[in-house]
């Protein structure tokens, strides 16, 4: 914020969670500066739904400083009626309750006479802009202020008192919607920013699935004969590549389907299918343990060996990754597999299934209404392409050097679109609470703006 300057005089609000704020700000509790605060609709409504209707917004509609209404539901007009006290008019703000206390965002002219489900709406008063009022619930002072005094283990939750308490400070109207003007022409480039980074996160997402794809259907060699595959999802091979089933190249198959083995709060780490991910185990995603006695039993189709490729049969499908250590058990929906010795790599396995062209032959073969997914018996027939052993090894050496790098510049991104978030967050707080003077702030012409236009590109 170095190229803020600061207000010119300050003065103890009086108020500890707030501290100093500008000579002319006044400190205030936020119930005075609202005509209500009430709590949406908490009665069932399904009887009421409707495919039009008077507009319902939940708490997955509501983001900060903003509402998303895909998904949006109705009720009928009888029933928002019986619920009268509970709409929510152009102007008022809606504060999410439960989940993600405090979030809040401003009722537009298109949702003026909708309602809610349990969640928070506030009228302001006059001389209050809807918008400060919302920046500085969604501010860092607000988050902390709900997260300090919001309740419950699993998921926070605030109460109209607690809303209506929230301390906070504020100047006249006219210098309330200058901050709201500055805020949102600042925010809306550093959005534009933050929406560059995740394309180029994306970008080298798709860059990493396409050398995958390329090193194990095409090769290394640029100049080496093709042939066609015969298998359509593969398209033309190089010519020495042997195109087969899985089965004659593994030395073994073992498929944990059966009993769901009883769970215990410490024990031998059970990896489930949602502990692999993108071609590695992800031990944090899911911490589930079984006791050391029933190890064997749960274990006595086969032990896992380093390097084996576990594979995912459903919930999710096709997701792979090599056994790093042996001091795991395995739950359903997962298949261990080893190739055969000097036939088959292991790792390179791995990479062939990551591939956009067999991942493409798991949805043609896989089965299920609601989750996709495909028995061991039928993934062994499933057609794979064969390179010579060395060849195999050439393809993990250079892929695990490659996807290292892209991994590298996606996490560098990750990074910078971290410090871009907290960047914005940073510079709505400091607006709202007085941190900056933003009165002499004019506003950028639209050529500037037109400046932080561009597309990303990627070099890796």
């Amino acid at each position: 914020m170095a190229k803020y300057k600061a207000y010119p005089e300050y003065k103890d609000s009086g108020v500890e969670w707030l501290g100093e704020i500008p000579e002319h700000w006044a400190a205030i509790r936020y119930k005075f500066c609202t005509q209500r605060v009430v709590v949406g609709i908490a009665e069932a409504a399904t009887h009421a739904y409707a495919n039009c209707g008077v507009p319902i917004i939940r708490s997955t509609n509501i983001r900060e400083n903003r509402l998303d209404i895909r998904g949006i539901i109705y009720i009928q007009d009888f029933f928002a009626k019986q619920n009268s006290s509970k709409f929510l008019f152009e102007n008022d703000i809606i504060t999410i309750r439960t989940g993600f206390p405090g979030v809040s965002a401003v009722i537009p002219a298109s949702l003026d006479k909708s309602q809610c489900f349990t969640n928070l709406i506030s009228t302001p008063r006059e001389h209050y802009s809807p918008e400060f009022l919302a920046y500085y619930l969604n501010s860092s002072q607000g988050k902390s202020y709900f997260e300090l005094l919001g309740w419950g283990s699993a998921q926070k939750n605030i109460s109209v008192p607690i809303l209506q308490d929230f301390p906070l400070a504020f100047p006249v109207q006219n210098e309330q919607l200058k901050i709201v003007d500055f805020i949102v022409h600042e925010t809306a480039k550093i959005d534009n920013l933050i929406e560059k980074q995740q394309q180029l996160i994306e970008l080298l997402k798709e860059k990493r699935q396409a050398v995958i794809s390329h090193a194990v259907t095409k090769g290394l060699d640029p100049n080496v004969p093709m042939k066609d595959s015969g298998v359509e999802w593969l398209g033309e091979v190089p010519e020495h590549w042997i195109v087969s089933g899985f089965k004659k190249y593994l030395s073994s198959i073992v498929d944990y389907r059966g009993k769901t083995p009883n769970k215990t709060d410490d024990g031998i780490l059970l990896v489930t299918a949602r502990n692999i991910k993108k071609g590695m185990l992800d031990y944090t995603l899911s911490q589930e343990f079984i006791a050391v006695s029933d190890y064997e039993t749960v274990m006595s189709r086969g032990l896992p060996d380093i390097s084996d490729v576990l594979f995912t049969t459903e919930a999710p499908l096709g997701e792979v990754a090599n056994v790093d250590r042996t001091d795991i058990a395995l739950a359903q929906r997962v298949i261990k597999f080893k190739g055969m010795i000097h036939r088959l790599d292991n790792y390179y396995l791995k990479y062939f299934i990551m591939s956009s062209a067999f991942q493409q032959s798991l949805n043609l073969y896989s089965s299920g209404s609601t989750a996709q997914g495909i028995k061991a018996e039928r993934f062994v027939y499933l057609r794979k392409l064969l390179p010579p052993i060395n060849e195999q090894k050439e393809i993990v050496d250079f892929l695990d050097q490659e996807i290292k790098k892209i991994d590298m510049l996606v996490e560098q991104q990750f990074v910078m679109l971290y410090l871009l978030q907290e960047r914005r967050t940073a510079l709505i707080s400091a607006a709202v609470t007085g941190k900056i003077d933003v009165r002499d702030w004019v506003a950028p012409d639209s050529s500037e703006m037109a400046n932080i236009e561009g597309s990303p590109e990627v070099n890796a």
